[in-house]
Order: structure tokens, then C-alpha cells, then sequence
């Protein structure tokens, strides 16, 4: 009996022994695999960190690419817009006496007219604008004046009716463009200050159109053909505008906009008393006298 129950007690311990080994075997493969998986997982952390630089390294150039390209580009601007050697300024032109010579840089904005081998063009550079009557142009010289070529201009300036202009005049073609955007002039109407954007590309905001005469029955209408209403299709159209209760006569020139232009058939469209945004050139004639390029309904 005493040996029975040694036996027992003997495979007992021997059992309990395997159970164990197997309980350590099985916790440390766990802790294997534990081991593993977190080198697997800190791998991956610094792959997606190792990407993730390199993805700002490339982003950082083409930032500092675009930062470097914004001042080189107002450098060239500044450059092309520079004054050559005996150019005047603009407000050295406005100084100028009149009938004295002048030799100005500017760029065209639009053209009124050619004609026997003489232009009349709209120009501006950044700081004002510059009226050029009767400039000497073969007709091959024209088609090269699209809006922003740079023209160096020298004649003379004068008056006429108030609009000053340069007259008398040559130019030649440069390198450079530049195309003016509108400048809301709307609230220096009637004021003294508004000369100073003469002949500039200038906008009109919420004007209201008022008669601009009488038909032949007798009934008020919102433009005429002409200044006095002698005119016909195809001749220059003169309108009323109102705003504070002044009322303003504005143009659109047939040179400049003949009857198939866009503002020529709008202008025809207009109703006294419609509320109209403009944009055009600040013509001066025994005062303000816009020839106007666009017309539409006011926002």
C-alpha cells in the first residue's frame, strides 16, 4: 500500500512538472510574438515618419520656389516700367507747359481711329494717362497696337475744349504690356479732383439714365444720335446719367465703338429711369465727357 501510494505521489509530481514547461513554453512564445508585433508596429511608425519628411522636404521647395518667384516678378514689372534716359514721369507731364515738347513711355489701352496714316490711341502707364491725337502710323503699325503694347511717344502737348493731349507726334514700339484695370470714379463726380484721372480707364457705379431729348413726336428718349439728335445709325450716341441729382452727358465714340460693338446696341436698349454700371475712357470736352466702352444693368 505504502508503495502504491508512493507511485501515485511520484506521477503526480511528474505531471505537474510537464504542466508547468508547458505553461513557460506557451508565455514565452506569447511574449515572443508580443516582441515581434511591436518591432513590426515602431518598423511601420518610422516608415510613415521617414515618408512623411520626405513629403515635406519636397512640399518646402515649390513653398519656397513661389516665395522667391513673387519678388522677381515685381522686380521684372518695376524694370519694364522703368523710365529711359530723357523719358518724363508722368506728373512731370502734368508740369509741363502746354505747347512744349514732350517724350513720354506709356502703353496702349485702346484705338479710336486710324486714318491717312494717323492714329488716335488711348494710353496709360501706372500713374496717369496720356490722350495721343493725329500721331504719324502707317497702317502696318496700327494692327501691331494691341491693348498693352509699350510705345515710347514724343510731340507736343496741348488743349482742346479742355481735354489735353499729346499732338504733333511719333512713336516707336518697345518690349513691356500693361492693361489697366477701371477705376471706380463714381463718387468724384462734380468734384474738382476728378481732372486728375483724365483720360484714364475709369468705372461708373448705380447712375440712373435720364431723357436725352425728344423724338420727332414729341417723346422723351434715352439717347440721341450726335450731341443735338442730327445724326443717324453709325454716328456717335449721346446719353444722360444721373447721381445725386447731377446729370452728366456720357458718349460712346463710333470710332472707338462702332454700331456693332456690344455697348453700341446696349446703349440703343436703355430706358429712362434704368439704374446702369459703365466703364470707359475719362474724355474731357468743355468738361467731363466719358467715352464710354461698357454698359450693363447695375448690381
Amino acid at each position: 500500500m505504502k508503495k502504491f501510494t508512493s507511485l501515485l505521489l511520484v506521477f503526480a509530481l511528474v505531471f505537474a512538472c510537464a504542466a508547468c514547461g508547458s505553461d513557460n513554453g506557451s508565455t514565452a512564445d506569447n511574449a515572443a510574438q508580443t516582441e515581434t508585433g511591436a518591432e513590426d508596429t515602431a518598423g511601420e511608425d518610422a516608415n510613415a515618419e521617414t515618408e512623411d519628411a520626405a513629403d515635406v522636404q519636397e512640399a518646402e521647395p515649390e513653398t519656397e520656389d513661389a516665395a522667391e518667384a513673387e519678388p522677381e516678378e515685381a522686380a521684372a514689372e518695376d524694370a519694364a516700367d522703368a523710365k529711359s534716359e530723357g523719358v518724363m514721369t508722368y506728373e512731370e507731364y502734368v508740369a509741363a507747359d502746354l505747347d512744349t515738347e514732350v517724350v513720354v513711355e506709356t502703353y496702349v489701352q485702346a484705338k479710336q481711329s486710324w486714318w491717312e496714316d494717323k492714329a488716335t490711341l488711348y494710353t496709360q502707364d501706372k500713374d496717369g494717362a496720356y490722350f495721343v491725337y493725329n500721331a504719324a502710323c502707317s497702317e502696318e503699325d496700327y494692327e501691331k497696337l494691341t491693348p498693352g503694347t509699350k510705345i515710347k511717344v514724343t510731340g507736343f502737348k496741348s488743349e482742346w475744349s479742355g481735354e489735353v493731349e499729346i499732338t504733333d507726334a511719333t512713336f516707336e514700339i518697345l518690349d513691356g504690356n500693361y492693361v489697366a484695370e477701371p477705376v471706380d470714379v463714381t463718387a468724384s463726380l462734380g468734384k474738382d479732383e476728378l481732372i486728375d484721372s483724365q483720360n484714364q480707364f475709369v468705372s461708373f457705379k448705380g447712375m440712373t439714365v435720364e431723357a436725352a431729348g425728344q423724338d420727332d413726336a414729341g417723346n422723351d428718349v434715352a439717347y440721341l444720335y450726335s450731341w443735338d439728335g442730327s445724326g443717324q445709325e453709325g454716328d456717335d450716341l449721346y446719353f444722360n446719367v444721373s447721381l445725386d441729382g447731377e446729370t452728366y452727358t456720357f458718349t460712346v465714340e463710333s470710332y472707338l465703338c462702332d454700331s456693332e460693338s456690344d455697348v453700341y446696341k446696349a446703349v440703343k436698349e436703355l430706358n429712362i429711369g434704368d439704374k446702369i454700371d459703365m466703364e470707359g475712357f475719362l474724355y474731357w470736352y468743355e468738361g467731363v465727357n466719358p467715352h464710354i466702352t461698357s454698359v450693363k444693368a447695375a448690381n
